[in-house]
């Protein structure tokens, strides 16, 4: 029986049948039965997008077998045997069919070596096939079957490359949405430029209808919807990444949703939708969104608000769904028109004018070279908060202000209403942060293009046309050129239904892994792209720590958060790990955990401004008090001081300040210290602050006249 036993083991391990490739022992040589099927139109997978699993190294309960039935192996033999196995160019082309490139076959080797090594005890049949290729009765090829079945542990995606494929096809995402498939829906396209009129239309549709959905892609849109449409008598409930408010005081859902358009259910059924600004969706990090709302809503009547530029492309992408199109046309109530002559200076500004650019750095810059000129200027950008921006919009539109140059970011092409006369571009290019947290320069696309114009020239506003025009002459060319594209591409997302898919094929791979391996297989036609992914990437890498279910994660890396900002980024782990907990997110922790924190930094912010106004107030009086005088005497610029100053704990008085040669009533400085509101040291540390922010601005102002001089010269060399 014993001996019968090893006959059987020893024929069964001699003609090893393994997938489609049939080895032969001691033969030498590899038959293929038959080809590997695989889909000529795929592309080869991005393969250092795999991540190999660790394998235990655990003894198997046949680990002492193969021992009893031949021999000890010896691991420097072992060694040499691998090493042979890996050389051999015949065993690398057949495991390229099996989609080990040279990539993954390198590292499924190194895996392989480690485990045969470091197992105290290999399995019965392995170690049986390296006894015969130590005692020359084997071939080095007989390795083969059990390095493919290792690669095939440690990279899975392997053994469903062709489910993975199927899975990641995007080539028809309209069949995505089996319910909006499931009814006829009429699409109407309000085609118009911004301050048209289009969108009014499409809303008074909606406030009729008895019932609605308005997707906007701004919460401050959302928020103007859901105003109004309650102020009309419609109740409608507001949606959005940060907040649910329900008109029903029991919670109950009304009839109507304002929300921003990635809250959008794609499964309630509606009367009415309305989506706005749709040329956003070849935006290259949220168009996604677009699409799933054109193709999958649920509603009888589709209201689509956009540029004319989208017409020819809607209509074409409603032919996959079998949808007709009805367009609708307006007229713009105020014209622009874009000028033939770029700014080129600062000295050539006018009332009404709005300089746009796309960094803190160069609003910081031209905002400070404004005030030099003696004009003041409102200022808005992104991150500033809510009721800052509606308060220096207010500055920069009240007529009896003498505030009449705006300096912004794109924060302003949605959302705000400005009297602007004319938009002036400072640049054409925006920064952003790629998934390595290098900065790159990408040209601003179209809709941010038409956006950011359509600001000049507001119906409501005292200018009734506007103008468009960019600082420098060499950009208003490309900005021509930019707002004459047509949309032409619509943005795809991973759906977290698909993503699940891919998690049942590869459980042990991140979130992150498997969007990126979903990427690297999937497959769009020329009406689709894949979009941007690594903000989500980023937000997943940020929890992959913390234990929540797939579809779980997916929703927190949708939010729509600034990796950029700590504080945002801290906040954003605490409610995760909150919610993991299944610990309720009440409005108690989040004053306790996030409303901290964020005084903390507003205090922070506070802090700065106010030493750098200190700083200047210290230098101007220095600069400007005539010698024997004493600069806080002057009433009239300083205004009096109704409560006497009192000094600050541990301030040393004058005579003790161990301050030498001052002349104690001769500066504003020497005053604080006299009073006791400064300390002598934090004196210096002001007046190096000073010195600081002063050498800044002379950089800049050199910097920006080094710039000028340079493009004056390459003028004249034209």
């Amino acid at each position: 029986g014993y001996q019968g036993f090893w006959i059987a083991l020893t024929f069964s391990i001699r003609c090893v049948q393994f997938g489609s490739i049939t080895l032969l022992k001691g033969s030498g040589s590899v038959s293929t039965r038959q080809g590997v099927s695989s889909n000529s139109s795929s592309r080869p997978p991005d393969t250092s997008l795999f991540v190999p699993l660790s394998i235990k190294s655990d003894v198997g309960s046949d680990g002492a077998v193969g021992a009893e039935l031949t021999q000890p192996l010896d691991k420097n033999e072992l060694l040499k045997i691998l090493n042979k196995f890996y050389k051999r160019k015949e065993m690398q082309k057949i495991a390229a069919d099996q989609g080990l490139d040279a990539r993954l076959f390198h590292q499924a080797f190194i895996s392989f070596r480690k485990y045969v090594l470091e197992i105290s005890m290999l399995s019965a049949d392995l170690h049986i096939i390296f006894n015969d290729i130590c005692c020359g009765a084997g071939h080095i090829d007989d390795l083969y079957p059990y390095f493919m079945r290792h690669a095939k542990q440690i990279f899975p995606m392997l053994d469903c490359m062709e489910d993975l494929r199927k899975i990641s096809d995007l080539r028809v995402p309209a069949n995505w949405y089996p319910e909006a498939r499931a009814i006829q829906r009429k699409v109407i396209f309000h085609a118009g430029p911004t301050n048209s009129g289009k969108t009014h239309h499409a809303i008074q549709r909606y406030l009729a209808a008895k019932s609605g959905v308005y997707c906007g892609p701004l919460k401050l849109l959302a928020h103007e919807i859901f105003e109004k449409s309650n102020n009309a008598g419609v109740p409608c409930d507001l949606v959005t990444g940060e907040e649910r408010t329900f008109v029903d005081e029991e919670g109950r859902q009304a009839e109507h949703v304002a929300c921003t358009i990635e809250m959008c259910s794609v499964t309630t059924p509606y009367e009415v939708a309305v989506i706005d600004e749709i040329q956003m969706i070849r935006d290259i990090s949220r168009g996604w969104a677009w699409t799933r709302a054109l193709l999958g809503l649920c509603a009888e009547e589709i209201h689509v608000c956009g540029e004319p530029a989208a017409i020819n492309f809607v209509t074409e992408l409603m032919y996959t769904t079998g949808e007709e199109v009805e367009v609708r046309n307006y007229k713009r109530l105020t014209p622009f028109s874009i000028l033939d002559h770029a700014v080129e200076s600062l000295d050539n500004l006018r009332p009404g004018d709005c300089i746009v650019c796309f960094s803190k750095n160069d609003i910081y810059s031209i905002s400070r070279q404004i005030e030099i000129r003696g004009l003041e200027c409102a200022v808005i950008y992104g991150s500033l908060p809510p009721g800052t921006k509606l308060s220096q919009a207010k500055k920069f539109n009240d007529p009896e202000d003498p505030c009449k140059i705006l300096v912004a970011t794109d924060a302003i092409g949605m959302g705000l209403n400005l009297s602007i006369k004319r938009i002036i571009f400072n640049s054409l290019v925006k920064p952003n942060i790629n998934e390595k947290g290098e900065k790159e320069l990408d040209t601003i696309s179209t809709s941010q293009a038409l956006q950011i114009a359509g600001r000049a020239g507001r119906f409501s506003s005292i200018f009734k046309e506007g103008e468009v025009t960019t600082m420098h002459r060499d950009d208003l060319l490309i900005l021509k050129e930019i707002l004459s594209r047509t949309v032409d591409t619509a943005g795809l997302h991973p759906t977290a239904e698909q993503i699940e898919m891919f998690a049942y094929h590869l459980p042990d791979a991140t979130l992150s892994n498997l969007i990126d391996i979903f990427v690297s297989l999937s497959q769009v036609d020329g009406m689709y792209f894949v979009c941007n992914i690594d903000d989500f990437k980023f937000l997943a890498d940020m929890i992959q720590h913390i234990p929540l279910n797939l579809r779980s994660r997916y929703v927190f890396c949708t939010a729509p958060i600034n990796k950029k900002q700590p504080f945002v980024c801290t906040s954003f782990l605490k409610f995760a790990r909150q919610f993991s907990r299944d610990e309720p997110l009440t409005f108690d922790w989040v004053c306790r955990h996030v409303i901290t924190q964020w005084i903390q930094q507003e205090l922070d912010s506070i802090i700065q401004v106010g030493v750098r106004n200190i700083t200047r107030l210290i230098r101007a009086t220095e600069t400007n008090a005539p010698p024997g005088t004493n600069p806080l005497s002057n009433q009239r610029r300083l205004g009096p001081s109704p409560v006497s100053p009192r000094r600050v704990r541990g301030a040393p008085k004058a005579q003790d300040s161990g301050v030498e040669g001052w002349q104690l009533d001769k500066s504003l400085g020497s005053r604080l210290v006299q009073e006791g509101l400064l300390t002598p040291d934090l004196l210096r540390q002001l007046q190096k602050e000073w010195s600081k922010v002063h050498r800044q601005e002379e950089e800049g102002v050199k910097l920006v006249a080094g710039n000028n001089k340079t493009k004056g010269n390459k003028k004249k060399k034209k």
